[in-house]
């Protein structure tokens, strides 16, 4: 649409008898315009979401927060494999980022630990990433994954098969994780195996929009709104009526990579241990928006989370990009190595950089291609 409307207005513009010179002025309003909203697409990106998010809140569960009392606490012994109980009390991380991972993936967290997941600080401040897995079902592999641990000291291994099916039950064992072990954090990060985080640009973000030290309510992500329960019994989202009756999911964050802070990781996760599991589960993703209702919690949608589709590679735009999906163990490689070995990138060449990223990924959405915003 901007380049149609720049089209519209040279093609006018150059046309002769424009004598009272209005046309000009107008293509340059457009012009400005369009040049505005690709500067700050990010903004109207959130502005646009935020209208569009349901604000009700109704609390479930008794009204708010369970009592603590009311869920049986987390013990080691609900681990296969985990670091020392004391990892967080030693390593004291600001942020700690847990990592979802199949067992077969080595190739996919040994890039994370090469790349942004070997971050140790950042802004000044103390950052950790563990891996969660489940079960494999293959011994071999189950004997690779006690290796890795021993040399690695960064999975955790809960007590479930590892299937898509059960990403539910990896998620509440992670919430559950990360309460009991890791409780001083200040902000805990869950991000898929195959997204290229940056606690860095997280940081930053937290540090411009609101006080870091602020313990209020944050679930923080890429917002899905709307979203209708997948009805449809051949597909693997496929959540039936007598599950869940509702005709949509509460406003949820993409559970590609969201954030919690201290405070919303203990509601959170409360309500998770807390709520009666359905047959078949819920998506991972839309089981924690509704945890997060039932504990009184809004999600807070930032553009800098692409969600599930990616977003093409930019130099300065990846700099400015706190998560995004879709990517391989090799591109994770060279993308890190490429946007962040060199100097920061101008705010004008961030902003432009940023823009044109989420323009592209807008028109491949629009054109049904993989990538989109």
């Amino acid at each position: 649409m901007v380049g149609r409307g720049l089209w519209v207005c040279k093609t006018r513009c150059g046309k002769r008898g424009n004598k009272h010179g209005v046309m000009p002025v107008l293509c340059a309003a457009v012009a400005t315009a369009a040049l505005l909203a690709l500067l700050f697409v990010d903004f109207i990106e959130s502005w646009v979401t935020s209208t569009r998010m349901n604000a009700a809140v109704e609390p479930q569960l008794g009204g708010g927060v369970l009592p603590a009392q009311s869920v049986p606490p987390t013990r080691p012994e609900e681990f296969l494999l985990m670091p020392s109980p004391l990892v967080c009390q030693r390593a004291k991380p600001y942020l700690i980022t847990m990592v979802i991972s199949a067992p077969a993936n080595q190739k996919a967290r040994q890039s994370i630990r090469d790349t942004w997941g070997g971050v140790v600080e950042a802004k000044g401040l103390r950052v950790m990433t563990l891996f969660m897995v489940g079960v494999a079902s293959d011994p071999g592999l189950s004997k690779l994954l006690i290796e890795e641990a021993r040399e690695r000291g960064d999975l955790i291994q809960g007590r479930f098969r590892d299937t898509y099916s059960n990403l539910t039950l990896k998620t509440r064992s992670m919430l559950g994780w990360a309460r009991r072990f890791c409780p001083q954090a200040h902000f805990m990060a869950k991000v898929d195996d195959d997204v290229l985080f940056n606690p860095g640009a997280l940081l930053h973000f937290l540090n411009k929009s609101r006080n870091p030290y602020e313990q209020g309510d944050l679930y923080l992500g890429r917002v899905h709104l709307n979203v209708a329960p997948d009805r449809d019994p051949d597909s693997k989202h496929y959540h039936p009526p007598r599950a869940y009756p509702a005709s949509v999911y509460p406003d949820y964050c993409s559970g590609t990579a969201y954030v919690l802070s201290r405070s919303a990781l203990l509601k959170i996760s409360l309500a998770a241990s807390a709520l009666p599991l359905s047959t078949p589960l819920p998506p991972e993703d839309a089981f924690v928006g509704l945890c997060a209702r039932a504990a009184g919690v809004l999600p807070s949608h930032c553009p800098y989370f692409s969600g599930g589709p990616g977003v093409p590679y930019g130099r300065c735009c990846y700099q400015a990009m706190v998560a995004v999906h879709h990517i391989s163990p090799r591109e994770m490689l060279h993308y890190w190595a490429e946007s962040h070995s060199s100097q920061p990138c101008s705010w004008l060449s961030l902003r432009a950089s940023l823009g044109v990223c989420k323009v592209r990924a807008m028109l491949d959405s629009a054109l049904g291609l993989e990538q989109g915003l």
